[in-house]
């Protein structure tokens, strides 16, 4: 079901609760009053039909119903088409999870197009529902309410990232062969998240610094002000995560390289002491193995001191080797 939630307001209250949307655009007309409409991934015909009863730009409409746009606020005559990218982390994941939301605001009337489970609009409207005065201010209102909603929902993730980081930190130094890996993962996330905050300030901006181009009502002012502090201190921290994810990178490489740097030098001494053993063996078997052929015309070979001879000369040349091998911290 795309009709998630469908009221018509006046002046600030809730009076009617149409079944469909043929009845809420009746029922605006009759009442004067303004309607708010929240659809959960509509098809084309239930789109286009909510644009022809409000004129609403079809450019924005196509936008609306391909998905897949950045950031932004449009001003055509009298209507704001406002594209967001909610997000959510997924604790059991670990993992951001990025949506999309269009929001239509007219004369009387708001259209919110939602891509995705976040952000949670039931939650905008019950909390405008309880507040009459704010929702009287019309639909910019409404539009303050949702953006004040999505950035609430970045404080989350923005703290699910900043643990994340944490992790990595440890992972680091614990000679995790994996974290390379995982800060680039967690670096495309960070990215990510920058791209959906950072238009943020433009949007609220204008919103605050054009209010009479715009329609939004002087009373909001302030609102939307506050909105916008929460903007600039979460563009910071992401900023601040992404340069920490960058160092990390640097130092994840110096890392491994003085690993393999310690690797080789432990094989290239391991290799030295094998050679030296190998050295210091192969002089008495040198001699052992000359003195073992079956020739029959040999020097020394029927001299009496020719045995000891031989064993005390392989025993002199393995210490004299020995003690070069020793002395040049090759054993």
């Amino acid at each position: 079901m795309t009709l998630i939630d469908n009221g018509v307001y006046v002046d600030g209250k809730r009076q009617h609760t149409p079944d469909n949307l043929d009845e809420t655009f009746e029922l605006t007309r009759s009442s004067g009053g303004m309607a708010w409409i929240g659809l959960y991934r509509p098809d084309d015909v239930e789109l286009l039909a909510v644009a022809e009863e409000f004129g609403l730009n079809l450019l924005s409409v196509e936008d609306a119903l391909a998905g897949h746009q950045r950031a932004k606020l449009e001003h055509y005559g009298d209507t704001l088409f406002a594209v967001l990218r909610p997000a959510r982390y997924l604790d059991d994941l670990e993992r951001v999870e990025f949506g999309e939301l269009h929001v239509f605001v007219g004369p009387n009337f708001v259209v919110t197009v939602r891509h995705a489970e976040s952000p949670d609009l039931g939650r905008v409207r019950k909390r405008l529902e309880q507040e009459p005065d704010l929702l009287a201010l019309g639909p910019h209102a409404v539009l303050y309410a949702v953006l004040d909603q999505v950035v609430d929902e970045y404080a989350p993730v923005a703290a699910g990232l900043e643990n994340d980081i944490d992790e990595i930190e440890d992972q680091l130094f614990g000679g995790d062969v994996e974290v390379s890996r995982r800060i680039y993962e967690l670096s495309r996330e960070v990215i990510q998240f920058q791209r959906a905050l950072s238009p943020l300030e433009d949007v609220v901006g204008a919103l605050q610094r054009k209010p009479e181009e715009l329609g939004v009502p002087a009373e909001l002012r302030d609102n939307l002000g506050d909105v916008l502090d929460h903007v600039l201190r979460l563009i910071d921290r992401v900023n601040a995560y992404r340069a920490l994810l960058e160092n990390a990178l640097n130092l994840a490489s110096t890392l491994a390289s003085n690993r393999l740097a310690e690797t080789s030098i432990e094989q290239n001494e391991q290799v030295k002491r094998i050679s030296s053993w190998a050295a210091i063996l192969f002089a008495p078997t040198l001699v052992g193995t000359i003195y073992g052929m079956n020739f029959e015309h040999m020097p020394e070979l029927s001299w009496e001191w020719g045995y000891p001879l031989a064993v005390v000369a392989m025993g002199v040349m393995a210490v004299i080797l020995y003690a070069t091998f020793k002395r040049n911290k090759w054993l």
